[in-house]
């Protein structure tokens, strides 16, 4: 702890029931009960106990939380806010039981929303997936990956990535984004037939783009039967590490195709989806140190059986995250609250499990665990005040926000 934080602090969150997530404070949660949050700037200066003399002597200004629960701020680890156009039609056709697959194949599922994303201006993708962001904002989201993949050309790439950046800035909400280039989510209609052309546009172009223009973090692949293949996909990672990016993977969702594994082997950031995940992947995904995305959300709409090997993950000690994978046609839900209860209801997660998967475990995901997830001197100040008192309620209760102050970077809000 700095010596000087809370000398130098401009606010002080006091009289709190600190969920720190710091593997350094006793319990699941990290809790440390009736303690105070020092913070200067952006910036997490102190965490201090009661009794500290610095808490009495602070003359900056005080919130007493009263007993209430404070926590980092959420961070959804997995999204795809910025698109065009609705799939409400493809969900009915589900309903009566035209599978996922077979809609795709059709010019439906991914493809039909890029054909309603190519028509819309950067200014048109921002302003659609404000509300959608402005809904996670609202239950205390203060960090939050959103990935491209609904253009499938170099522009129209650049074009959603620049309106992701967008929605990170002053004019929108204040959040922290992480954008990832996913232009390897769908073989384009004008490259069919050609998958191994539209790579090496991704390879050749795209990613050097991005990366140039600073308009991406990681790249991402949807590695399976309907979309790229795992040596599609290692061409596409490779070109990544080369521009200096993260890489990620939609990997073992309605098949195994080994994508953990090739993720894993490049050193990824996260693994999301898993449904078929098996133990070889696990102890890939073990090994590399990357991250497991749980993404209950599409595992629900669609509908589907085949559940992410859990128990095995967590035996093996990969890290959980769990996140929205907010989309329009596979998840359509703005609420990472709710992706936490369905990880704990249909995955066997702990309230304790969902909660540090969407905020320290999220961070990991995102390269950002040196600076978001948990409570600590030095983290950015993204703290939540909710009207609770004990971490379970936040996964526990939905229909009504407990969130009472959201504080983003130092700065806080009324919720």
């Amino acid at each position: 702890m700095d010596p000087a934080g809370p000398r130098t602090a401009d606010a002080l969150w006091a009289n709190a029931r600190l969920a720190t997530f710091d593997p350094a404070a006793p319990g699941p949660y990290g809790m440390r009960d009736g303690w105070a949050v020092a913070v200067r700037g952006d910036t997490v200066a102190a965490v201090l106990p009661p009794d500290d003399p610095a808490v009495r002597a602070f003359g900056g200004r005080v919130t007493d939380c009263g007993g209430r629960l404070v926590t980092p701020g959420l961070i959804d680890c997995h999204t795809h806010l910025v698109y065009g156009g609705s799939r409400a039609d493809e969900w009915e056709q589900r309903l009566a039981g035209v599978p996922y697959a077979d809609i795709a194949r059709a010019g439906g599922g991914i493809l039909s929303t890029v054909r309603a994303t190519r028509d819309l201006s950067e200014d048109d993708l921002a302003k659609a997936a404000f509300p959608r962001l402005r809904a996670l904002a609202a239950e205390g989201v203060t960090c939050v990956e959103i990935k491209s993949g609904y253009g499938l050309t170099t522009a129209d790439e650049l074009k959603l990535l620049r309106a992701a950046r967008r929605l990170g800035t002053q004019d929108y909400i204040p959040v922290a984004v992480s954008p990832t280039l996913l232009a390897a989510h769908a073989v384009p209609p004008e490259f069919a037939g050609r998958a191994d052309d539209y790579v090496s546009l991704i390879v050749d172009e795209m990613i050097p783009a991005a990366a140039r223009d600073g308009l991406a973090e990681a790249v991402d692949v949807f590695c399976e039967h309907i979309a790229f293949t795992p040596a599609q996909c290692d061409r596409i990672f490779a070109a990544a590490r080369r521009h200096h990016l993260a890489v990620k993977g939609h990997v073992e969702q309605l098949s195994n195709s080994r994508g953990a594994e090739l993720v894993a082997r490049h050193g990824g950031w996260s693994a999301d989806h898993l449904e078929y995940l098996d133990a070889s992947g696990v102890a890939a995904l073990a090994a590399a140190g990357t991250v497991a995305v749980l993404l209950p959300g599409a595992f629900y709409f669609l509908r589907e059986k085949q559940k992410p090997p859990v128990e095995a993950l967590r035996a093996a000690g990969v890290p959980l995250a769990v996140a929205t994978d907010a989309n329009p046609g596979t998840s359509p839900f703005a609420s990472l609250r709710l992706a936490m209860n369905l990880a704990c209801v249909l995955y066997g997660l702990t309230p304790a499990e969902a909660l540090a998967g969407a905020t320290r475990e999220a961070a990991k995901a995102l390269g950002r665990a040196d600076r978001l997830g948990t409570i600590a001197p030095g983290k950015r100040a993204d703290l939540l005040l909710w009207d609770a008192t004990h971490p379970a309620e936040i996964v526990c209760q939905l229909g009504v926000n407990p969130l009472r102050v959201r504080m983003a970077g130092g700065v806080a809000h009324d919720a």
